[in-house]
């Protein structure tokens, strides 16, 4: 066992919870003009509004550790589609194509989608497991 494996969930969580926080951050900056954008999108225009909104509920989604592989899968595809519908046309690499931020976080978001959540997410809570039932407190008489 290498030393650096004591820490491994601790990180995969930390690192879920940076591209989550980054990615819902790109979609405030599409829909509500934040961050430093020119203006908002226009509600309902394809893609970059609809990109926006699956970029903010799944960024806050992966940020949190809820549904996150579904989550990661969803937008790693919307940025993929980004990459090759709107990127590539202008230029095969990244560098030349502005599509570096597409193409990291699809890659990204794809390792959390294979790794799992980590630490710190919400759905790891007893809780939140899927098919965990309370327990109850039984009355004694």
């Amino acid at each position: 066992m290498h030393r650096l494996d004591l820490a491994r969930e601790h990180v995969i969580g930390l690192y879920r919870i940076v591209i989550g926080f980054l990615f819902a951050c790109h979609g405030l900056k599409t829909l509500f003009g934040l961050f430093g954008a020119k203006a908002p999108a226009a509600v309902g225009t394809w893609p970059g509004w609809w990109a926006a909104v699956i970029q903010l509920v799944c960024g806050v989604l992966v940020c949190v550790g809820l549904a996150t592989r579904p989550a990661a899968v969803l937008g790693s595809g919307s940025m993929a589609y980004a990459y090759f519908a709107v990127h590539l046309p202008t230029g095969l690499f990244p560098i030349q194509n502005g599509g570096e931020a597409a193409a990291l976080f699809c890659w990204g978001l794809l390792i959390v989608a294979f790794v799992g959540p980590g630490r710190f997410a919400l759905g790891n809570l007893p809780v939140l497991q899927r098919g965990s039932q309370p327990t109850r407190a039984r009355a004694t008489a």
